[in-house]
């Protein structure tokens, strides 16, 4: 009698293990959120979506990821769009797009000091694409070359956040360390110096379609404070 017990019992718990195998690699496989380009710069392994909201908040109200709340909120219009936001687009993080976007700060700073319209067309909507162009032919027409260095991003806000009609967008504010240097088509340098980093203020906005199946967020509004 006890040799039929332990054998049921481990046909018992044999059957569980191949269940948990086969439903619980289901349940994450669903859970996998596609990163746009934003999330896939942020810090590796860090989760892409947390859990929905709990059943005890308030029925109706918009969903928003837990890890919403581990970035810092400056008004309660910022909190509003965040929520708008998540509501709209399951795949949103609002911790992994502050992740992505101070990579894709350096990114579009790198790519514009280099003079990489590619790379720029990649990361900026057409206007701001545009703007940056024409810049980088102005210098080019001058001779003039920039050694830009992005020494550190010190601090890296959301400032705020809407959604209007199915274009979500959040606005960044950088304080960042930059040295700059401007040389002539000689190779004399006529601006800045690498010796000494200068405090930049910027604030960007990004924007995207959260209907599209496309999930990369773009530059679409650069400003300085």
């Amino acid at each position: 009698m006890t040799v039929e017990i332990v054998i049921l019992a481990m046909i018992a718990a044999f059957l569980g293990l191949r269940l948990y195998s086969v439903l619980g690699r289901r349940a994450e496989h669903e859970e996998e959120p596609v990163p746009g380009r934003l999330e896939r710069q942020s810090r590796p392994g860090a989760p892409r979506v947390a859990a929905p909201a709990k059943a005890e908040d308030k029925p109706g109200a918009p969903v928003i990821n837990a890890r919403q709340r581990e970035v810092p909120v400056v008004s309660a219009s910022v909190e509003r769009g965040l929520r708008e936001i998540s509501a709209a687009d399951r795949r949103f993080d609002p911790a992994a797009f502050v992740d992505g976007s101070r990579a894709a700060y350096r990114m579009i700073l790198e790519a514009f000091w280099k003079g990489d319209k590619a790379e720029l067309r990649h990361l900026c909507d057409t206007a701001v694409y545009e703007e940056f162009a024409a810049a980088i032919g102005a210098r080019e027409a001058a001779g003039e070359v920039l050694e830009n260095k992005l020494i550190r991003i010190e601090e890296s806000a959301i400032s705020g956040a809407s959604l209007d009609g199915s274009i979500a967008r959040i606005t960044m504010r950088f304080r960042s360390d930059i040295a700059a240097v401007t040389r002539n088509a000689a190779g004399a340098v006529i601006a800045g110096s690498l010796d000494d980093a200068v405090e930049a203020i910027d604030v960007w906005t990004f924007s995207r379609n959260v209907n599209a199946a496309d999930p990369d967020w773009v530059l679409d509004e650069t400003d300085e404070a």
